[in-house]
C-alpha cells in the first residue's frame, strides 16, 4: 500500500485529489495538509511514502515544504502538482530534490501512475516541460564547464543510442516507437534499458548526459530528428 499525504491550499482541489487516490486499489491518503508548514506537520507525524505538493502555498511555499521534509529521518518522495508549468518552478522542484513535476489538469490515470512510478524511485516529468527543463540545465552547465566523456556512452547498443538521441530531443515514447517503426512497449523497453546502463533516474538526467557528451549539440533538444 502507498502511503499519500495531499497538501494543497485550495479545498476543492485538494479534496478531489484525495477521492481519486483512496478509489484507487494500492493507494492510501494517510493526511491532507492546508498550506506548507502544515504538509511538514503531517509529513513528520504520519511518515508517508509520497507527498503530492501544492508550490503556491502560504505560510510554506511547496519548494521550501519539499526542502524541509526530505530533510526528515524517513524522508518520502515528493511529486510537485502546480497550475504553474514554468521553467523556474521545474528547476527549483527537481533542485528541492522533488522526483516528479506534473501541472494539475493532468489526466487521472496519469497522476495515478506518476504516484505509483515515484513510489518506485521514478522521475516523472511532464513531456511539454522536459525540452526547456533541459536547456536550462544544460545551459548552466556549460557555463560551469561541465563535460563528459563519450566513453560513458560505450555501454550502449547502436539502437539504444538512437533511443538517448530521442530522449534528449524531448520525444515521448509514443514518438520514439513513430520514429523507429517499433511498437510503444519496445520503446520503453529500449529506454528503461538507456537508464538502467547508464545508471540514471530520469530521462531529464539522460538528455542531460548526451548533451555533456557532444552525442546532442546546442539547441537540439528543441528538434526533432
Amino acid at each position: 500500500m502507498i502511503r499519500v499525504l495531499v497538501a494543497d491550499d485550495q479545498e476543492l482541489v485538494r479534496a478531489g485529489f484525495c477521492a481519486l487516490l483512496e478509489a484507487t486499489d494500492g493507494i492510501d491518503v494517510v493526511a491532507a495538509a492546508v498550506d506548507g508548514a502544515h504538509a511538514v506537520e503531517q509529513a513528520v507525524r504520519h511518515e508517508p511514502d509520497v507527498v503530492l505538493m501544492d508550490i503556491r502555498m502560504p505560510r510554506l511555499d511547496g519548494i521550501s515544504a519539499t526542502r524541509q521534509v526530505l530533510a526528515l529521518p524517513r524522508p518520502p518522495r515528493v511529486l510537485i502538482l502546480t497550475t504553474f508549468d514554468t521553467d523556474d518552478n521545474v528547476f527549483d522542484a527537481l533542485e528541492a530534490g522533488a522526483v516528479g513535476f506534473l501541472v494539475k489538469d493532468t489526466p487521472p490515470a496519469q497522476l495515478i501512475e506518476a504516484v505509483r512510478a515515484a513510489m518506485r524511485g521514478g522521475a516523472v516529468i511532464s513531456p511539454g516541460t522536459t525540452r526547456r527543463l533541459v536547456d536550462r540545465i544544460v545551459e548552466a552547465r556549460a557555463d560551469r564547464g561541465v563535460r563528459r566523456s563519450q566513453a560513458v556512452l560505450d555501454v550502449l547498443t547502436g539502437r539504444e543510442r538512437e533511443v538517448l538521441q530521442m530522449i534528449a530531443r524531448g520525444l515521448s515514447n509514443r514518438e520514439i516507437a513513430g520514429q523507429l517503426v517499433i511498437s510503444e512497449l519496445t520503446a520503453k523497453t529500449h529506454v528503461s534499458r538507456v537508464l538502467g546502463k547508464l545508471d540514471l533516474s530520469s530521462r531529464v538526467q539522460a538528455a542531460v548526459l548526451a548533451y555533456e557528451t557532444g552525442m546532442v549539440r546546442p539547441g537540439e533538444v528543441h528538434r526533432s530528428p
